[in-house]
């Protein structure tokens, strides 16, 4: 939607500056302004560990000359200033290489001005450090009191506020902020080199999301808990079914493998399957910037391109790359609005809300007939080749044990093609918006499992 409130502050630097490049010689121009305000607290065994609080306001130009273009960045929003700094960006772009396929957005309605969104992405409610302690020592204490904690390795709670404007000589001017509240803690178990490690976390838009502290605490502890004494699993082929905290980073796999700079350069494993069954039937996948109240949620993208909702794999049909400007033109394509920046980098492809839609059967049903595999609560390092999918990753979590959890287990790796087991993949019905990319519990079968 458009409006007649003020322009807000920051926009009207950005457009000032894209303004002003156009006058003393662009041929086009982009500016955006990024600020944000946070403050955040840790504390470890009851003392404060951490206070911080943090304000950034950063402002970057784009400007274009033919084919060239050159972008510059200044944390510096002194007026007196923008005539050096517009100079300066044209100096570079006469030099720079020409770039066929860099430019505004082309042949798309852009947001024109935009100051006002419906996606209710500020929460007026500003906390002092007071009380952000106050969750951080209430997690923790929550932690603490689950038998068999033994250790606290920090808790912490954050506030931000940031903002985001952008103009360009294309005609928009586009504003939106986001606030986040978040809580997290992390607990030690056991003793010695049997310790264990384990945490949970929360973060939303508005603090009348947020869980209890008490409860992320608690969850940390009987995390850190369940996780002592480790064995490893043997080696072999096994299920492996990945806990919805974990089960994202198959999303991060995908949208790499969809990114439209990948599929220009040819070094994705899915650069042909466009409009083929990559997932199972059924399986969807979707990126929704219209979220309410999203963690990533935007009314438009780093180009002024409205942001819309797109079901990237639908019925087990991969539907869209992610594209920016660039690499739709590199692909003869138009852009579908997935164009992320900062203030001192071009735009590149980027999701918002991504998420696998859940399926129809709860976590309990979809191991229930393992009767041998592998529950993943933790993942590190990472193997994934991007030109031929292969993937392999270290993990912790449990053994699944004729359709139950049972003993858990560590330093072992996990192997596959992402191309077989995007195949195989099933989805719970657990799904829950909590790190902006969200997945339900996931199975897929007849993964190579290298342990003991």
């Amino acid at each position: 939607m458009t409006d007649s409130t003020p322009t807000p502050a920051p926009l009207e630097l950005a457009c000032e500056l894209a303004e002003l490049a156009r006058k003393k010689g662009a041929d086009a121009a982009d500016a955006i302004c990024v600020g944000s305000t946070s403050l955040g607290v840790s504390v470890r065994n009851g003392v404060t560990d951490e206070l911080e609080r943090s304000e950034t306001t950063d402002l970057g130009l784009r400007v274009f000359v033919g084919k060239r273009s050159a972008i510059i960045s200044t944390s510096t929003l002194d007026r007196s200033r923008f005539d050096a700094l517009v100079d300066q960006a044209l100096a570079m772009a006469h030099v720079l290489p020409e770039d066929g396929y860099a430019g505004l957005p082309e042949g798309i309605p852009l947001i024109g001005r935009l100051t006002e969104n419906d996606l209710d992405l500020v929460d007026t409610t500003e906390p002092t450090a007071e009380e952000l302690l106050a969750r951080a020592r209430t997690a923790e204490e929550a932690a603490h009191a689950v038998d068999g904690v033994t250790n606290s390795a920090g808790a912490s709670a954050t506030w931000g506020r940031s903002l985001v404007a952008l103009a360009s000589s294309a005609g928009v001017a586009g504003y939106y902020e986001r606030t986040r509240n978040s809580v997290s803690m992390s607990a030690l178990a056991g003793q010695g080199t049997g310790m264990q490690r384990d945490w949970d976390f929360h973060s939303t838009v508005y603090l009348s999301d947020l869980e209890d502290p008490a409860l992320i605490g608690a969850k940390a502890g009987r995390n850190a808990v369940a996780r002592l004494n480790p064995t490893q699993p043997r080696t072999g082929t096994l299920p492996v079914v990945y806990a919805p905290r974990v089960s994202n980073g198959l999303l991060g796999h995908l949208m790499g493998a969809i990114n439209g700079a990948a599929i220009a350069r040819g070094t994705s494993f899915l650069k042909e399957k466009m409009g083929q069954r990559i997932f199972a039937p059924g399986i969807r996948v979707l990126d929704d910037p219209h979220r309410q109240r999203g963690l990533r949620s935007k009314p438009f993208d780093g180009e002024g391109v409205a942001c819309e909702p797109l079901e990237l794999v639908a019925d087990g049909v991969l539907q869209h790359w992610l594209l920016d400007c660039r690499s739709a033109r590199q692909l003869g394509l138009t852009t579908n609005g997935r164009a992320s920046r900062g203030t001192s980098s071009p735009p590149s492809s980027g999701v918002s809300n991504l998420y696998f839609a859940p399926g129809t059967v709860p976590p309990d049903a979809l191991i229930s007939d393992i009767a041998e595999g592998v529950y993943v609560t933790e993942m590190m390092g990472s193997s994934i080749n991007g030109l031929t999918g292969d993937y392999s990753r270290g993990a912790s979590g449990f053994m699944i044990r004729n359709g139950q959890l049972a003993e858990p287990i560590a330093e072992f790796t996990v192997a596959g093609n992402l191309l077989d087991m995007f195949a195989r993949l099933q989805v719970a019905d657990d799904l829950s918006f909590r790190f902006g990319s969200d997945a339900p519990t996931i199975r897929i079968d007849g993964m190579s499992i290298a342990g003991n």
